[in-house]
């Protein structure tokens, strides 16, 4: 079984959770820019969380199934059309052979995941599907997929009628809007700052800048300060640490980061809300920062993830 994809005007790669065990080589782990999206598409289908999918940003997408499947489509900024009809993201849907399915991008968010019954199926690169375009690891041939790629789709152990119209309920997803307040705990550079540095950060609206790609999102907003412009021995690197480089504007560490770093870190972004961040859209968003803590952020988290045992409706 296989999907094709026919016409793409946007970013469509393929991605897992990520390539885990290889950071201390350099490789970066990659995987989804909204990770709870991601799982939840998998979900809906009864796929394993960490089955590869298709992400969609930036631009539209229409994908011919080659068989009968089923198939779900989570995320933000996305129109879904299958056949003739228009359908609400964040479901499942059987799809008869031959029949097109349509993303098409709105202005409400970013990213988009679809997941297909059975999972992706490319050769795993260093133990992970996920696609790494700078370093051309995973996916299909390292590169982003264009029109005419078929992708071969596991075998489906379930009934598809099983699996097709379940939702996952909107109370669950995350808060998706484009004026996020991120909570962000603060640390571990935070010395290399001015005080008013730091109340300038958690105090202000900042952008995401149209520079920002899956490495990592550029803020623009009120400059931050640093004591001395001293710089670090390269230190490691996560999803969701914000550096400060020397321009004063910060930059949040993405899904494709580096492993490594030299710019002072005034904080991390909690988990919970990576997602809230990554449906942010360039020169459009409005965000904000504000402290919590280790604890706080930890027990939002598992909050949130909780929620995807209890998300299919209607079975």
């Amino acid at each position: 079984m296989s999907l094709k994809l026919i016409d793409v005007s946007g970013l469509v790669t393929i991605q897992d959770s990520g390539r885990k065990g290889w950071r201390q080589f350099g490789v970066p782990t990659s995987g989804p820019m909204d990770a709870f999206a991601y799982r939840a598409a998998n979900t809906l289908v009864s796929n394993p969380t960490d089955c590869a999918a298709f992400e969609i940003g930036l631009g539209d997408a229409t994908f011919q199934a080659t068989q009968d499947c089923v198939i779900a489509v989570t995320g933000a900024g996305y129109k879904l059309s299958i056949y003739v009809w228009e359908f609400p993201l964040w479901s499942s849907f059987f799809v008869r052979a031959g029949w097109k399915i349509s993303l098409s991008k709105t202005d409400n968010g970013m990213w988009a995941y679809l997941a297909i019954a059975g999972g992706i199926q490319t050769q795993p690169m260093l133990g992970s599907r996920s696609t790494y375009l700078r370093g051309a690891l995973g996916g299909l041939k390292g590169r982003q997929l264009q029109s005419d790629d078929v992708v071969n789709i596991g075998y489906l152990s379930h009934s598809s009628y099983e699996l097709a119209a379940r939702t996952f309920p909107e109370r669950a997803w995350p808060a998706y809007i484009q004026t996020p307040t991120l909570d962000v705990i603060m640390g571990p550079q935070t010395n290399y700052f001015t005080n008013e540095s730091i109340q300038i950060f958690l105090s202000n609206e900042y952008s995401v800048s149209l520079t920002s790609d899956r490495m990592g999102y550029r803020l623009e907003g009120p400059a931050l300060t640093r004591r001395n412009e001293t710089e670090l021995i390269s230190e490691g690197l996560i999803f969701g640490a914000i550096q400060v480089p020397s321009n004063g504007q910060p930059i949040v560490m993405m899904a494709d980061c580096p492993t490594t770093g030299g710019y002072p870190k005034i904080g991390t972004v909690a988990s919970a809300d990576l997602p809230l961040l990554a449906q942010c859209i360039p020169n459009k968003s409005k965000i904000r920062f504000r402290e919590t803590t280790v604890a706080k952020a930890q027990k939002r988290h598992r909050a949130l993830i909780s929620g995807l045992n209890k998300i299919v409706e209607n079975e």
